[in-house]
């Protein structure tokens, strides 16, 4: 059987102060690191590797230091994997701000251009809702149609409740102005719903109300040129594979504003031929959700002790 490797890029949410500090101090590593973060400072104009390394947290997790972190924080751990000797991904995928990290390891953006790009991402989608005007909140235990419908009923009077990461069977995230969400927290368990809790977010991401972001975000992109991808990489929002610039970027555009379907990437990723599946970066979220949705089987890489484990299973 040919192995077919498909790599996962998780997104906001999986960060953590510290999360690099293995590969700072790991002899093997260390260049690498080091490389990564001055070409950080160079992008963003910021010691992006001290706030990681030291926080504080709460400026970590400020949105226009996570995703450029984040994305940072991807591309270092796959640089890691194929210096290391791991197998260049066959296919990949991202999480939301993930896909920004598939398309830089596929060379259809360098790691400067993608960092510079998440940045005006992060700013536009916090400036296009206020804070404590828009919310998010995770629905477990329902279909996916249960919480659309959900949604539904909350959306009356202008507020906005709208299902927007289809992550796993029975668990979706909904985002919206902060009384639509709330009051679709109540519909969904109303409905039987096992939870529905609040998450603690800055701002109601993939739903509707970012469109506004999606004007700046596209403006942005048009001034970056993109280069044809080393191997396929399924966007968020088609569950599709473009090879067209254009393409790509009208698809990140609308993935400001649009829903994660990652159900259905995993499962297209799976009927594709993929043999395993690494999740390439801090945490293990998407490990989680793949294991709810297809039997092929998973790893983690988010730290030099983890690459070398999962090179020594591959082999």
């Amino acid at each position: 059987m040919i192995k077919k490797i498909a790599f996962l890029f998780p997104g906001q949410g999986s960060q953590s102060v510290g999360m690099l500090n293995a590969f700072k101090t790991a002899p093997s590593t260390a260049g690498l690191y080091a490389s990564a973060m001055l070409e950080a400072e160079q992008s963003l104009g910021q010691n992006l590797g001290e706030l990681i390394e030291n926080g504080p947290a709460e400026s970590l997790n400020l949105t226009v230091n996570t995703q450029p972190a984040m994305l940072l924080a991807d591309t270092l751990v796959l640089r890691a994997w194929i210096a290391a000797g791991g197998s260049a991904p066959d296919l990949a995928a991202g999480h939301s701000l993930g896909e920004y990290a598939a398309l830089v390891a596929a060379g259809v953006l360098s790691l400067s251009e993608g960092l510079a790009l998440v940045r005006i991402r992060a700013q536009a989608m916090q400036e296009a809702v206020p804070v404590g005007q828009g919310g998010m909140a995770a629905i477990l235990g329902l279909s996916d149609e249960q919480v659309k419908q959900a949604c539904l009923q909350a959306s009356v009077d202008g507020e906005v409740a709208e299902a927007v990461n289809f992550n796993a069977p029975s668990q979706v995230v909904i985002a919206g102005s902060a009384h639509g969400v709330k009051s679709a927290c109540e519909a969904a368990k109303a409905l039987g719903a096992k939870r529905a809790l609040e998450l603690p977010v800055s701002a109601p991401f993939h739903s509707s109300l970012m469109k506004p972001a999606s004007v700046k975000l596209a403006a942005a992109l048009g001034q970056k040129k993109f280069s044809t991808a080393a191997f396929p990489v399924y966007n968020n929002i088609d569950v599709a594979v473009e090879s067209d610039p254009a393409r790509i970027q009208d698809a990140l555009v609308r993935q400001a504003y649009g829903p994660v379907r990652w159900v259905e990437t995993i499962q297209a990723m799976t009927s594709a031929g993929t043999t395993l599946f690494v999740e390439c970066g801090p945490g293990k979220v998407l490990a989680g959700l793949v294991k709810r949705i297809s039997d092929v089987p998973v790893v983690n890489i988010y730290d030099p002790d983890s690459i070398w484990a999962a090179l020594t299973a591959e082999q």
